[in-house]
């Protein structure tokens, strides 16, 4: 039970990590240092003070360039591969000892990465769209809705990590859905 409970906060910040990289990080940090949470082993560095410091001024640093048009959807480059990595990491970090190391490290790519990858890409796409109708002036009301989205999942992926994974699955699978359909509008308007 203790696995699929690690399971299921780690689909929450994975998907957080899929708004925002370094917000789950944050999230999980100050909940380590205030004793709320503890890290599996290995990442006992959440704990750290300093590293809570730096991954504040990460997070406030990435919410900025978040906000400056243009600078975003070049953001979404760098962005998009860490937060596969943060939602590798932060899996991997709720995950309890009772898988071995390898099964632990095939979950945490697979339903952390995966998850965070899905996110990433669903708002690469909607921030794509917004600037191409925009001009990139609309970028703000994505990035706003990301960061609320990735400071609101983080903290619920604590409290009701079940309910979030529910709701992650079923965001997956509405953007598979609208991505499928998409394609499929692409292609018969090409065959015309």
């Amino acid at each position: 039970m203790e696995t699929i409970l690690g399971l299921c906060i780690g689909v929450g910040l994975s998907a957080a990590c899929g708004f925002r990289v370094f917000v789950p990080l944050l999230v999980m940090s100050i909940a380590t240092l205030m004793g709320w949470y503890e890290p599996a082993k290995g990442f006992e560095w959440l704990a750290l003070p300093a590293v809570c410091a730096a991954l504040g001024f990460a997070t406030l640093c990435e919410i900025a360039a978040y906000y400056v048009p243009w600078v975003d959807n070049l953001l979404d480059t760098i962005a998009t591969p860490a937060a596969v990595v943060a939602g590798t990491l932060t899996t991997m970090a709720v995950s309890s000892g009772e898988m071995s190391q390898f099964a632990t490290l095939a979950a945490a790519i697979i339903v952390g990465g995966g998850t965070a990858g899905v996110v990433q890409m669903s708002t690469v796409a909607a921030r794509g769209v917004s600037t191409a109708t925009t001009g990139g002036l609309g970028n703000f009301v994505i990035a706003t809705g990301e960061l609320i989205g990735s400071v609101l999942l983080s903290i619920l992926a604590f409290i009701m990590p079940v309910l979030i994974t529910v709701l992650v699955i079923v965001l997956v699978i509405v953007v598979a859905r609208w991505v499928q359909k998409k394609r499929q509008n692409n292609l018969d308007q090409s065959a015309y």
